[in-house]
């Protein structure tokens, strides 16, 4: 019974573990534009002792628009993610709008990748105005009382964002799992852009160092539950040599 009570003791330890690493990446990232927090459950498992963590669901409910007034800083309203193209040529998407220009005036990310469909304003533009739809235009220094198109920002979204696969720096690739992809202008159904703004993390801090709390406790009473089965293993054998 107490080598029973050991392994289901284990089982709960390492999944309690694996819930409190969840929570403090999730507070780790509480400041972090766009991210997304985890969160995974634990779960008994079929037809023998213990319990397993299933694995970690990505929630993609918004977090808050804040104010910037910066020209490049773009929230998203909606559903929607922004594509960008990585290295390696594929597609990844972000719902992080802190964007900026290269050196050739290219849009990319905070951390250098492109936006998709590459969106490129030309020398000595000023001024860049992105609205709703994701049109980004601009004033021409030749022209400079009447702005002049530069770009298309398009969305896309998913039928089940949860499957999506988080591969770092808030970035996520499509799978199976995450359904239908619909990609298009902002507006058709696939949220709209506020220039100036940026979305917020969704992670609430006081409601995830509570669920810590929670867990630790829980870690606590699991491992009295251990050292109590391993001093009645270490008894039994204390009776097995007297005896």
């Amino acid at each position: 019974m107490s080598l029973r009570a050991l392994s289901i003791a284990a089982s709960g330890g390492r999944a309690l573990l694996q819930q409190m690493d969840l929570l403090a990446a999730n507070l780790a990232n509480a400041q972090t534009v766009g991210f997304k927090r985890s969160r995974a459950m634990a779960a008994t498992l079929p037809g023998m002792d213990g319990v397993q963590l299933q694995p970690a669901e990505m929630l993609f409910e918004a977090g808050k628009l804040q104010a910037t007034q910066r020209e490049l800083d773009l929230a998203i309203e909606g559903e929607g993610f922004l594509r960008v193209s990585m290295p390696d040529q594929s597609i990844a998407f972000t719902r992080a709008g802190n964007l900026s220009l290269d050196a050739e005036g290219n849009l990319r990310t905070s951390d250098g990748y492109l936006v998709d469909p590459p969106v490129q304003v030309p020398p000595g533009f000023t001024k860049l105005v992105i609205d709703p739809t994701g049109l980004v235009q601009g004033f021409d220094p030749e022209s400079p009382d009447e702005l002049q198109p530069v770009g298309q920002i398009e969305l896309s979204k998913f039928a089940n964002p949860a499957g999506l696969q988080a591969v770092g720096s808030n970035l996520f690739r499509a799978t199976d799992a995450a359904g239908e992809q619909l990609d298009g202008r902002p507006g058709e159904g696939l949220g709209v852009i506020r220039q100036g703004h940026l979305e917020q993390s969704n992670v609430d801090p006081m409601r995830e160092l509570a669920e810590l709390v929670k867990l630790q406790r829980a870690f606590e009473l699991n491992n009295r539950v251990i050292q109590a089965a391993d001093e009645i293993l270490q008894s039994v054998n204390n009776l097995r040599r007297k005896s």
